[in-house]
């Protein structure tokens, strides 16, 4: 008689135990969000690489810095697709960043880089015009960094 006690005792505890962590289970997913993560993908005109390339590296990064100084953004970089098939990009655009901003912050951040580039908006929809003759934005997407749950 002892025995079963003992036996449904720690029956009991062992049940309670599993229903915690099965309960904790269901109601925790097994990620949490991490950082953001957009990557632009770029074709090049043929013959436009050396091109495009200059420019990321100089115009590019000059505003990828900017942000990062301000920390709009965590990091930035450009992949180079070495096996590019032709319905594929040429380069990869990558920004990581933390949070989204509010429109209020987003208006307050657009104020500061305008005021840092020195430049209309008028004359950087022309740049951007400029660049589309040897360059096509293939698409963008937003992917979010999954970190594993600590338990």
């Amino acid at each position: 008689m002892k025995k079963q006690l003992i036996g449904g005792v720690l029956f009991c505890v062992f049940s309670f135990l599993t229903i915690q962590n099965t309960y904790a289970d269901d109601h925790e997913p097994p990620f949490i969000g991490g950082n953001y993560w957009e990557v632009t993908g770029i074709k090049t005109a043929d013959g436009a690489s050396l091109k495009y390339s200059k420019w990321l590296a100089s115009e590019w990064r000059k505003n990828m810095e900017f942000a990062v100084s301000k920390e709009w953004l965590q990091s930035y970089t450009v992949l180079y697709n070495m096996h590019a098939r032709s319905d594929e990009p040429d380069i990869y655009i990558v920004q990581e960043f933390t949070e989204w901003a509010s429109e209020d912050e987003n208006e307050k951040r657009r104020g500061e880089y305008m005021e840092w580039a020195k430049k209309s908006m008028e004359k950087m929809e022309s740049e951007s015009g400029d660049r589309a003759e040897y360059r096509t934005v293939m698409g963008t997407m937003l992917l979010q960094e999954m970190k594993p749950r600590n338990k």
